[in-house]
Order: structure tokens, then sequence, then C-alpha cells
């Protein structure tokens, strides 16, 4: 069993930006793929971006690719996601995951947080 839980989030304006945390206990959290998904209101959950187990690997969605950046530090297990040049359409709630599958679908984490949530105004 693994706990995550979310940080980070609240309101910012466009073009700012927010670094949301992502800290984790109960078992090995290097074990595990680690995920970025939001869900805005009356919306699917999507994809963010991922990061592998050892953090050498991270991809993104197109959405939000070369504006946010996915890291993990291990050693303090906890996981971050930077985001930059924030816009509107960005507002959501943002939930980590972990899964040893990991990848772009929910299907492939087995552990969530509860979610925080990112506003940003026009």
């Amino acid at each position: 069993q693994v706990q995550l839980v979310e940080s980070g989030g609240g309101l910012v304006q466009a073009g700012g930006s927010l670094r949301l945390s992502c800290a984790a206990s109960g078992r090995a959290f290097s074990n595990y793929a680690m995920g970025w998904f939001r869900q805005a209101s009356g919306k699917e959950r999507e994809f963010v971006g991922g990061i592998s187990w050892g953090g050498t690997g991270t991809y993104y969605s197109d959405s939000v690719k070369g504006r946010f950046t996915i890291s993990r530090d291990n050693a303090k297990n906890t996981a971050y996601l930077q985001m930059n040049s924030l816009k509107p359409e960005d507002t959501s709630v943002y939930y980590c995951a972990v899964g040893f599958v990991g990848g772009a679908q929910p299907g492939g984490y087995l552990y969530w947080g509860q979610g925080t949530q990112v506003t940003v105004s026009s």
C-alpha cells in the first residue's frame, strides 16, 4: 500500500507558474512509475505526464509538453510537477499516481492521491 498526498495547488494568473508536490508513504516509492493526471469539472480524467521509477525517462501529453516538467526524488519519496506558462485551460484538479506499469492510461496505476486544485485566471 502506498499513500500519496498532493500539495502546491492554488490560484495563479495566466502565464504564471506553480510547482505541485506528491509525497509518498508506505511501500518503496522508488519501485513504481509515477504519473500526473488532471480532471476539469465535467470532463474525463486526462493524462498530463509520467516518469519512470528511476527518474531517467519522462513523457508528456501534447497539451503540456514544453511547459510542464516532472521530476522525482526517491530519497525523499516525493515527485514534482513544475508548471510554467500556465493557461486558463490548465484549470483542473491534479492527481498523482503510482504503479508498476505507468503510461498514459489510468489503468496503469495502482495508487492515487486525493488531488489538488489548480485554478488559472485569465
